[in-house]
């Protein structure tokens, strides 16, 4: 069993192209010996965003803590703490914060995930409106 506080766990900048003012916390990998599944909590700064991408691999997100939006292809949903996100194999996604404070989510992805393709968007550096 491992327990820990998530501030005890190092914030590092997400450095994928299309990325701003986005930084990620690995709180459960392989490492820690997680053997499914990797916990990983985000942090978006007001007006940032994730890459606009896709991959071969579902993911779950469950908003802890701010507001904004995640696209689904050129969908936009709301979103805020509390909501959830199931996103499908191949979806293309983006989050993004859209209010005063830091968005912030735990996102859960399979361990297998590191070793898959992620497809960054032509248009990523720049957020949908």
């Amino acid at each position: 069993m491992k327990v820990n506080h998530y501030e005890q766990v190092a914030k590092t900048p997400v450095t994928m192209e299309g990325a701003r003012g986005c930084q990620v916390r690995w709180l459960v990998d392989e490492s820690q010996g997680a053997p499914n599944f990797a916990m990983r909590q985000f942090e978006v700064a007001p007006g940032g965003y994730t890459p606009k991408h896709s991959h071969p691999y579902e993911h779950e997100v469950f908003v802890l803590e701010g507001r904004g939006t995640v696209l689904e292809g050129d969908v936009e949903h709301r979103l805020e703490a509390g909501d959830f996100v199931l996103v499908s194999p191949n979806e293309v996604h983006q989050f993004l914060n859209t209010g005063a404070v830091p968005l912030k989510f735990l996102c859960m992805v399979p361990n297998s995930s590191a070793a898959q393709k992620v497809t960054v968007a032509a248009e990523c550096s720049r957020p949908v409106k």
